[in-house]
């Protein structure tokens, strides 16, 4: 049996595209340098 070739899409509707990138909106997360978070040790090897 031979594949079925694999389905490309290619938007043609490129206003609305932007559009909706644009209502999803944006988050932004702020980190404060001087925090800092050590990890209890689980006794395990690697990261933790």
């Amino acid at each position: 049996m031979s594949r079925r070739p694999k389905t490309t899409y290619k938007t043609t509707h490129w206003k609305s595209c932007h559009q909706a990138l644009k209502q999803r909106g944006s988050l932004t997360a702020w980190f404060d340098p001087s925090m800092q978070w050590e990890a209890i040790p689980s006794g395990r090897r690697g990261r933790q």
